[in-house]
């Protein structure tokens, strides 16, 4: 490997946003391998942000031969390994068509597939075979200025989902054994003022919720007048940092402790509580949890072992530390020693797991077949939507209306300037009868219709090197199973700079 200081500055840019999802993350990132079908810029544009954080190795589909303005599987191939020596690059110079008639299972061998600028007979073929052997699949457009994306994967189970702004897993309305008795080792009212300014102030606020606790007996009168207990003796506000922090921080920190609903979610889960041999490890250890909380985590989950930095001296900090650290250490054994119970052969569960069951999510996507079924469409999605006349919905419905103004024609609309003028009315037509035909009782302004005949099908490089990052990035969370995929389409509006995603 070369050195990072030989690397190019993208390349080291990259390297650095890999700390992201940590060595395990990268580790499957580079074992995986993707497909990428049709090597167009937008496909291309993908490839480029998943070779340079180091994707395991890659094969590019791709019929169309080498033409002036064109690259295409073998060119593209190889100027992308020229990115990342260490990423394996291969190309198949076929019309996936051809592939899905003569070997559909050659897919298998894909941890992703992502199909980009498909015709829509050719898209809703591979998504039913990827459908069935239960690989994800992940399709990209991007057309003028308007980019989509839509996820179609059944069941998706996220270890690590890295929630914005979780608030710390500190226990104090109800601190275990070993917390209790720390905290109870620390005498406040007969510190010297030096040791006093250096008391974490976890420390500080478990024992006033103790002792206000034992003297009305009312939780709630806790944080009611937490504010008015935090004197010394006169009546007065202590003035030393770690009691501001205290006061700054009880809101956050004293909250009751139990089990999110969307873990309860998990837990009532058939998929968790019918196992088999045939359990996918996710279940085996969400089912390993649920027996924990049930019989040893008296109706919490597993203790996460972190906390936040405060101001402390390090001798205390780090004992407190330590305190958090071997309860989640000891919780992550007794949930692996569960998870062995269940199913012998799932193997050693890792504590990396068990200290994030707070954080576990299952996402489940509709398929495509039943986003385009006339009886399974998501049409209360859609009208809900149609209340703005600008929503990002309208671009949808203009993105079916141009496939089936391809499926009639055998081209988009507008591919050549001559071409516009006339395909307005053809577009509108499609349009007007896609809605009829799935019932949707909704109004476009012709302004869309317009504008996506100017478009011609094109693919500006502004919008395709937007949508590679986006998709890039969807790639490496189902990869790594790490940070939450959206449900299930999204759709970026280049003209007014906004996205929305819809579960269609």
């Amino acid at each position: 490997h070369e050195s990072p200081a030989k690397l190019p500055k993208l390349q080291k840019d990259l390297l650095e946003v890999n700390m992201l999802w940590g060595d395990h993350g990268q580790e499957a990132l580079e074992s995986a391998h993707v497909c990428v079908i049709t090597a167009t810029a937008t496909g291309t544009e993908i490839l480029k942000n998943l070779v340079l954080p180091g994707i395991g190795s890659f094969t590019i589909i791709d019929g169309n031969p080498v033409t002036g303005e064109d690259n295409r599987a073998q060119c593209a191939t190889e100027l992308l390994q020229e990115l990342n020596n260490d990423v394996c690059g291969n190309f198949v110079e076929e019309n996936p068509d051809k592939l899905l008639d003569n070997d559909p299972s050659f897919f298998c061998r894909f941890n992703v597939v992502i199909a980009t600028q498909l015709p829509e007979n050719t898209l809703l073929r591979l998504a039913d075979v990827l459908w069935n052997y239960n690989i994800p699949l992940l399709v990209c457009r991007t057309y003028g200025l308007i980019g989509y994306m839509r996820i179609v994967i059944k069941e998706h189970p996220v270890i690590e989902s890295h929630p914005d702004n979780a608030l710390d897993d500190l226990r104090l309305d109800n601190p275990f054994p070993e917390l209790r008795e720390h905290v109870q080792s620390y005498d406040l009212e007969h510190m010297e003022k030096k040791e006093h300014s250096h008391i974490p102030w976890i420390v500080i606020v478990s024992q006033y919720i103790e002792k206000w606790c034992n003297e009305v007996c009312r939780y709630l009168e806790v944080l009611h007048f937490f504010l008015g207990i935090l004197k010394n003796e006169n009546g007065i506000l202590e003035d030393e940092e770690n009691f501001e922090e205290a006061i700054k921080n009880v809101n956050t920190a004293v909250i009751a402790t139990k089990v999110p609903s969307c873990i309860e979610d998990i837990f009532s889960d058939d998929h968790c509580i019918n196992l088999s041999q045939q359990t996918p490890s996710f279940w085996i250890l969400a089912r390993a949890v649920k027996e924990f909380v049930s019989k040893e985590g008296q109706g919490n989950l597993p203790v996460r072992g972190t906390i936040p930095d405060m101001i402390a001296d390090s001798s205390k900090f780090i004992s407190l530390q330590n305190i958090y650290r071997d309860k989640a250490k000891k919780d992550a054994e007794a949930v692996s020693s569960y998870a062995a119970k269940l199913l012998q052969s799932v193997g050693k569960v890792s504590s990396r797991k068990c200290s994030n069951s707070a954080f576990l999510r299952i996402i489940r996507c509709r398929s495509l077949s039943e986003e385009y079924g006339l009886n399974t469409s998501n049409k209360d999605e859609i009208t809900s939507h149609m209340d703005n006349p600008d929503s990002e919905m309208v671009l949808y419905l203009m993105l079916r209306a141009v496939d089936r103004f391809f499926k009639h024609n055998g081209r988009y609309p507008g591919v050549y300037n001559y071409q516009v003028e006339d395909d307005i009315g053809k577009l509108k037509s499609c349009l007007n009868s896609f809605l009829q035909e799935y019932g949707l009782p909704v109004a476009v302004k012709d302004d869309y219709v317009h504008e996506f005949c100017r478009y011609g099908a094109a693919e500006p490089h502004t919008t395709a090197a937007f949508l590679g990052g986006a998709a890039a990035q969807e790639v490496v969370k189902i990869v790594t199973r790490q940070f939450v995929i959206f449900n299930n389409t999204y759709i970026y509006n280049g003209m007014s700079q906004t996205s929305a995603t819809f579960k269609l």
